[in-house]
């Protein structure tokens, strides 16, 4: 009795141990699969990849992956530079300035004068109850800027109002007439969320255009800066703008004659960004304003550079273009932020 008990457990032993030699080999590939690197793995067990030259799936990743660390490690900057009389300088070299990235000197990669490049413009109006006032004459003066700057076929722009949520009422156009409906259709109203409708015409609207070559992003916010509604920071916002490489210039609303806490807020969040801030004070000179943002859209510079002891780290990085005649000043958003690996 004993010894059939033998023959039977070894019996057992045997046929579990043949089962499992037969599913191994079915489970490496599905780990294979589950692996990024081993995606490629042929069936039959096998996870070694093949020789580059014969598996263009892995030929193309490692294009991307190079095409990756290029731009990394380049960053593109938009400058204005202009003499102590405010007037535009526009035919400097590359060897008229220096930049500083994280104060120490870059390498020049490249670098050209900016007249023409396509515009995606989004004009953000604050139709709060703050800006009554005024609000039917910047309306008028914002559409004559629209008509004037953006070009059929070229250039693009959106409108966005806010009160306590931004509200699209023309999406990116060329279309100047739609443009000017949308400004049109803007009316006066409720609280002020100022910094979420910067954060949200940046994330959602300029980061996501698609573009196929060079452009110039550009946002031009009118308001009084004053802000009680908005679920973002000041600064959340001005780092949205920088994440999406766009200028910011401001127009203050505030007509009382004294710059007050808003005004501090419109220069603060111009000036990281590489813009101006404008403040009219007299009706009139609101057309000024936008007379002047639009010289300056046209007359700006463009370089990339490599910085030194880059590290993609995520960390904030500042930025300083010296030009080399000590008379001119040069005037760019202040830092980025570095991607992070």
């Amino acid at each position: 009795m004993k010894s059939r008990i033998f023959v039977f457990l070894f019996a057992f032993l045997m046929v579990a141990g043949s089962l499992m030699g037969q599913t191994a080999p079915a489970a490496t590939p599905s780990a294979a699969q589950n692996a990024p690197a081993k995606t490629n793995a042929p069936s039959g067990g096998k996870t070694q990849a093949p020789p580059a030259p014969e598996n263009p799936a892995k030929s193309d990743s490692d294009e991307s992956v190079a095409t990756i660390v290029h731009v990394v490690n380049e960053v593109r900057v938009v400058f204005t530079v202009t003499d102590r009389h405010g007037h535009y300088i526009k035919d400097l070299k590359s060897n008229d300035f220096r930049v500083i990235d994280d104060n120490k000197p870059a390498e020049l990669r490249s670098f050209r004068s900016e007249t023409d490049l396509p515009l995606q413009v989004g004009l953000l109006v604050d139709a709060s109850n703050s800006v009554r006032d005024r609000f039917k004459f910047e309306q008028e003066a914002a559409i004559e800027f629209l008509n004037a700057i953006i070009r059929p076929h070229y250039d693009k722009a959106f409108v966005v109002g806010f009160d306590a949520t931004p509200e699209v009422t023309q999406d990116f156009t060329d279309d100047t007439g739609n443009l000017s409906a949308g400004v049109r259709m803007l009316r006066p109203g409720g609280g002020t969320a100022l910094y979420d409708a910067l954060y949200f015409a940046c994330r959602d609207k300029l980061l996501k255009q698609e573009q196929t070559g060079p452009v110039r992003r550009a946002i031009i916010l009118l308001s009084d800066g004053e802000d009680n509604l908005s679920h973002v920071t000041r600064e959340e916002a001005i780092e949205m703008a920088e994440r999406a490489d766009t200028i910011v210039y401001t127009i203050s609303t505030n007509i009382s004659g004294m710059k007050g806490k808003g005004d501090k807020v419109l220069e603060r969040i111009a000036d990281a960004t590489g813009g101006r801030a404008f403040f009219p004070f007299q009706m009139r000179d609101v057309s000024d304003a936008f007379l002047s943002i639009q010289e300056e859209l046209r007359s700006q510079y463009w370089v990339a550079y490599k910085p030194a002891n880059f590290v993609a780290d995520g960390r904030y990085r500042a930025i300083e273009i010296l030009a080399q005649d000590k008379n001119l000043k040069v005037r760019t958003r202040k830092g980025y932020y570095a991607p992070k690996q």
